[in-house]
């Protein structure tokens, strides 16, 4: 039926859009995925750009991300945005690229991003929780309006919760990871 799969669809966009807004929780290892995303005003502010539209961004060992504009005069445009970031980096100017060091987190810091982590994991659980409880209403109106049988109801619901138990355990591997990740020194 359309309820369990439309249930399913929408939890694995939960679940991508939680790895996609993990990718940006420093974790005191260099990333790509750290800067990618930056918006860039450029060209006298009449553009705005992700910074991975605008440069080639590669890992330099495990604490450095090396950032090289395909367009040179946009390099301090790039530089502004990285300052401006609230990712607390220091960029440095070598010639035409932008070097950044990592610079390793105290305990403080690990654990203020743990619990920004926890944070967003509550709120897709949440989110998914949502989705669940809608797929449920869905199915007692279906059940009211005679759409479907009892028997029926009671196997998509026990389909329903299924699936979403298996994501939520998706979603505490993904917490962990993270977690170990940012306590890794």
């Amino acid at each position: 039926m359309d309820i369990v799969s439309t249930f399913e669809t929408q939890a694995l966009k939960t679940v991508a859009s939680l790895k996609e807004d993990l990718k940006s929780i420093r974790t005191g290892r260099a990333s790509p995925s750290l800067v990618e995303n930056l918006i860039v005003e450029t060209y006298g502010g009449q553009t705005k750009l992700r910074l991975v539209e605008m440069a080639t961004i590669m890992v330099e060992g495990a604490s450095s991300i090396s950032i090289s504009p395909y367009d040179p005069s946009v390099i301090h445009d790039i530089e502004r945005s990285i300052l401006k970031s609230p990712l607390g980096l220091t960029p440095a100017t070598q010639g035409t690229r932008i070097v950044i060091r990592i610079p390793s987190l105290n305990t403080e810091q690990r654990e203020k991003y743990i619990k920004v982590v926890a944070d967003k994991i509550e709120e897709k659980k949440v989110t998914i929780r949502n989705h669940r409880d809608d797929a449920r209403k869905n199915m007692k109106n279906a059940f009211e309006k005679k759409e479907m049988s009892e028997d029926e109801k009671y196997r998509l619901e026990k389909e329903v919760d299924l699936r979403s138990t298996k994501f939520m355990k998706e979603i505490d591997v993904i917490r962990e990871n993270k977690e170990s990740e940012i306590r890794e020194v």
